[in-house]
């Protein structure tokens, strides 16, 4: 009887084992747009748009970019120019990876989706694109936990306010190339993009696939099952 509660038990371990809590999950992320004319007027400039997004998920030895922190070269060039190839090397170096999240150039209001793979042990998201024409400016998440108290995160929304990364001094959108030096810290940005207006966009995440559970563990936990059924017919006759 013991050794029936005991198998029982241990197929009830790898059960709970299995899907969401190993392996891979899936997940898509939604980049909303909102940020227009009628949004937020008189802070819209006639060109604006957001940068190719640029990302990774990673695990907590990584910081890509935090408030009060000094931005990166890779940071810089993404906030000031848009472009990625600083920050990318610097995800490569971090990570030993080049698996990035990314996504083209939005213009106007509108959405970019982007699918990706996320391990438990990796778990925390980094995700940023530029103000454009800016700056300095940027939105974006700073190591996100996908998975917390023992769950995936599902259906969570990210509002999108502007930060500004400290490395230019300019102070509208069009204003021209004043490099800050010394640098200063990655603050929420003021004017003219202040979080007392509404958020720029969203972004939403959304769980769309977990592990199929394995041939192994199904096999097995059919073996118990078939197992159980015997011990009770057997229980069965000897009552009767």
């Amino acid at each position: 009887m013991k050794a029936a509660a005991s198998f029982t038990s241990i197929v009830l371990l790898l059960a709970g084992m299995n899907g969401s809590s190993l392996g891979q999950v899936t997940y898509r992320v939604d980049f909303d747009v909102t940020w227009s004319a009628s949004t937020h007027p008189g802070a819209y400039p006639s060109s604006a748009h957001f940068s190719p997004l640029i990302g990774i998920t990673h695990d907590s030895s990584v910081s890509l970019w935090e408030p009060g922190g000094i931005a990166s070269p890779g940071i810089e060039q993404m906030a000031e120019t848009g472009a990625t190839s600083s920050l990318r090397s610097e995800i490569t170096a971090a990570t030993g990876r080049t698996n990035y999240l990314s996504a083209s150039t939005i213009f106007g209001t509108g959405r970019r989706s982007v699918e990706f793979d996320v391990e438990k042990d990796e778990s925390l998201l980094t995700l940023v694109t530029m103000v454009a024409p800016s700056p300095d400016w940027f939105v974006g998440v700073n190591s996100l936990d996908l998975y917390e108290g023992g769950s995936w995160a599902n259906g969570l929304v990210v509002d999108l306010f502007a930060w500004d990364a400290g490395t230019d001094s300019g102070t509208s959108f069009v204003s021209g190339n004043r490099d800050t030096n010394p640098q200063t810290p990655i603050t929420r940005l003021g004017n003219p993009l202040p979080d007392t207006m509404p958020a720029l966009g969203t972004f939403t995440f959304t769980l769309i696939a977990v592990p199929e559970p394995s041939s192994v563990l199904l096999a097995v936990i059919g073996v118990a099952a078939f197992s159980q059924q015997r011990r009770r017919g057997r229980g069965t006759g000897a009552n009767n």
